[in-house]
């Protein structure tokens, strides 16, 4: 026992002091470009942890110089993870096209251009050139839905579920809101619409039931206490079969019988068809604002592409009265939502411009034979670089993703990848892995890359990362 202690103390006397480390010529290199503070910080742990090891006996008997190396490399390590960003990019292999874990919409390079530029200097965010003195900060956004979708007045917060809020609090709180059964709807990360309401302080009314709501639900459940009738498009799933919802234009026609708005949720938003891709028909928020809906609130990064936000568009009584409202601060956008939502707007000013451009609507026009030889050649470059490698292609479906056009499948060609020893999840954890990481899917015991959801560039990435996991390399 004291034989075995001495030996450890000896070794433990080989552990290099923080200065001494802080000399290495990588370390100062390092240093040049992150500071001194976080490389010390660096090294101090990773001396920790090769004491530990040490201690835990975990080596035999290493030199003096190995010991330095071994923190050199922990430290290394260490500092080139903290330098690596984690809002990176990543590859999308899962082919569902708005991933909300791997950042919902791709940005069309419009938009990248318009924040780099933005980014560059100081940016017309809210001051008038005319007069010089303030002026709404999503002036130019209102502009360009006004003219795309012909609603008098429009506004931008930071998400759908920010601009429900705000609209019911400044149309209904106190008040009750009549809501069919059917459209009590949660949306990602638990958010329930009833939760909703009761923060922005309305009163929900429930009517109808969960499969069918008549028109007379709505006007019996109107009393003097109503604020208004709300309609939530339920875009993150489909009741099928013996089903009924009251047409939007009929729940207009109620609403202002009875002098009330009517606020039209359309979630996702679309401005234009998404028919046109083979999805079943979607409202748009042209369509809504021409049925007469007072307010629309919608999604300003699903089936639009832009950044994260929340679009409110309607009369203008009622989107003035919203931006006055005290939670338009804590829900309003930064420069770089706003620049980023108005390249993208203007794309869709000539719908061709913006299916050619905007990304989300690049991947819904490619063709089932243009995916299927994105698939074939992806699968023979791999076998380039391992000549057995087990990998093929078979038919499967594309989703759109994020509470989108649920239920509605894309054909596609699937790369399949059959896992070593049938571990399909170890060798998904490799490819996330990967630098950059690699998502795909995991379906019978093997790994699916769906090609559709594949950006330029990404196909190398791919090749290389499964040519060295299955050609047995780390």
């Amino acid at each position: 026992m004291l034989v075995m202690e001495k030996q450890t103390n000896q070794l433990l006397r080989r552990l290099p002091s923080v200065d001494v480390i802080l000399k290495n010529p990588a370390l100062q290199a390092l240093e040049g470009q992150l500071g001194r503070s976080p490389v010390a910080e660096a090294v101090r742990a990773s001396v920790e942890e090769v004491r530990q090891r040490l201690l835990a006996g975990a080596a035999d008997d290493p030199s003096e110089g190995q010991i330095q190396q071994w923190v050199v490399s922990a430290a290394t390590s260490r500092l080139e993870s903290l330098e690596r960003p984690f809002y990176g990019r990543v590859v999308n292999g899962t082919g569902i096209v708005l991933h909300t874990a791997l950042g919902r919409a791709v940005l069309a390079g419009k938009a990248l251009e318009q924040i780099q530029e933005t980014l560059g200097g100081y940016s017309l965010l809210q001051a008038d050139r005319e007069t010089g003195k303030r002026s709404w900060r999503d002036e130019c956004i209102e502009a360009l839905l006004q003219r795309l979708t012909g609603a008098e007045a429009a506004t931008v917060v930071n998400n759908n579920a920010a601009a429900t809020a705000i609209v019911l609090n400044t149309v209904a709180a106190g008040k009750e809101v009549i809501v069919s059964r059917g459209q009590l709807v949660e949306i990602g990360g638990s958010f329930r619409l009833p939760d909703v309401m009761a923060f922005s302080g309305a009163k929900l009314v429930e009517v109808g039931t969960t499969n069918k709501t008549h028109a007379r639900d709505y006007e019996n459940a109107i009393t003097e206490n109503t604020a208004a009738i709300l309609r939530v498009h339920p875009s993150n799933y489909k009741i099928q079969g013996f089903s009924s919802e009251v047409p939007l234009d009929v729940m207009v026609k109620i609403a202002h019988e009875h002098d009330l708005p009517l606020i039209d949720d359309v979630g996702a938003g679309a401005l234009i068809d998404f028919s046109q891709f083979g999805f079943a028909p979607e409202p748009t928020l042209p369509e809504s604002i021409c049925r007469g809906a007072d307010i629309v609130t919608s999604s300003a990064d699903k089936l639009i592409g832009a950044s994260q936000g929340g679009i409110i568009l309607g009369r203008k009584r009622w989107i003035d009265a919203i931006r006055k409202n005290q939670f338009a601060r804590i829900v309003r956008v930064g420069k770089l939502t706003l620049a980023a939502l108005e390249a993208t707007l203007k794309l869709f000013l000539d719908e061709t411009v913006a299916l050619r451009e905007v990304p989300t609507l690049q991947m819904l026009r490619r063709t089932a034979e243009d995916i299927k030889q994105h698939a074939e050649r992806l699968v023979a470059q791999v076998r380039e670089k391992v000549p057995d490698a087990p990998v093929t292609t078979t038919p499967g479906f594309s989703q759109m993703g994020s509470g989108s056009l649920p239920t509605q499948n894309l054909a596609t060609t699937l790369v399949t990848v059959e896992a070593k020893g049938g571990d399909a999840e170890a060798l998904a954890k490799r490819l996330r892995l990967n630098e950059p990481p690699i998502f795909a899917r995991i379906q019978d015991d093997r790994v699916l890359i769906d090609t559709r959801t594949l950006r330029d560039g990404d196909d190398p990435v791919v090749i290389a990362a499964l040519g060295r996991i299955l050609g047995g390399g780390q």
